[in-house]
């Protein structure tokens, strides 16, 4: 193992396999930034999603996916071309780590790629002296990459920085960008037959930071999915109404099922219900 995934690991708490792989995972997440940003992608596109929110923001829960958004809209953007040096730059820090992308079924304005490795086979090289039984041999790391290549408007950003693997630069959401996405997905996001949990569990996150709506990119965000028309202000009463709307239609034990393999503190699951939620968003703040 290098020496500088050596260094990274050390801020992981890694007492049980689950605890390792996520580590793993998150290493090779910070990796593919650090990768995309040195082939010039933050030029082109900000980070957002609750990865951003983890890495760069303090979210308390693990996050599988990579998401980002172009600036500005660009119809003939091919995100496979990072591929190429992307894996030359992992392949640098000794990960065995191919990209692909995920051929669409329908026509959406979302490119996909998957980041795939041999999780055994990782672990081995991470965590040599320790004890992984219990892992197939065959078991894969698959992580998600996405971009929306047609952004909904005024979204705002900031630059970050990171040291690890080597110091890099990226352009991402700022919070009151991210809440605005957020509570879009609380509001919007089509669930079907899995509740995500994660969305909830994020959203209190920010509202117990007192973080702010960027109300002109949730406006654009509800108007470009077709939620809303344009005789919606989206007011502090017309967004507070939709996510009631929405609180009221929930199954809060399986959202709970599907947060609670992603954080370490389960009991906190315990008050969530409808009231609950409404409650606590008498204190959101839409600017």
């Amino acid at each position: 193992m290098s020496a500088i995934i050596e260094e990274m690991l050390k801020s992981h708490n890694t007492q049980t396999i689950y605890d390792k792989k996520n580590a793993m995972k998150e290493v090779i997440q910070e990796t593919v930034l650090c990768g995309l940003s040195r082939a010039g992608f933050f030029k082109k596109a900000a980070f957002y999603g609750g990865t951003a929110l983890r890495i760069f923001y303090g979210l308390d829960r693990f996050s599988e996916d990579l998401d980002f958004s172009l600036l500005s809209p660009e119809a003939d953007f091919d995100l496979c071309a990072y591929f190429p040096i992307l894996e030359k730059e992992v392949s640098a820090y000794g990960l065995n780590i191919k990209i692909s992308e995920k051929k669409k079924t329908k026509e959406t304005s979302i490119q996909s790629a998957f980041l795939k490795g041999n999780t055994k086979e990782h672990l081995l090289s991470f965590y040599a002296n320790n004890d992984i039984s219990g892992v197939s041999a065959n078991e894969t790391i698959k992580i998600k990459l996405e971009i929306d290549i047609n952004p909904p408007g005024f979204a705002t950003f900031e630059h970050k920085y990171r040291l690890l693997p080597a110091p890099y630069e990226i352009m991402l959401y700022d919070v009151p960008s991210l809440f605005a996405g957020k509570v879009h997905a609380v509001i919007c996001r089509a669930w079907q037959n899995r509740i995500k949990g994660r969305d909830l569990y994020d959203y209190i996150f920010y509202l117990a930071r007192k973080s702010e709506v960027n109300q002109k990119h949730l406006h654009e965000r509800l108007l470009q999915t077709g939620h809303i028309t344009n005789e919606t202000a989206c007011s502090f009463d017309e967004i507070k109404q939709m996510l009631f709307q929405r609180f009221e239609s929930i199954d809060f034990e399986q959202a709970k099922s599907d947060v609670a393999p992603f954080i370490r503190d389960t009991s906190v699951l315990n008050l969530w219900s409808a009231e609950f939620f409404k409650q606590i968003t008498e204190d959101l703040i839409v600017k």
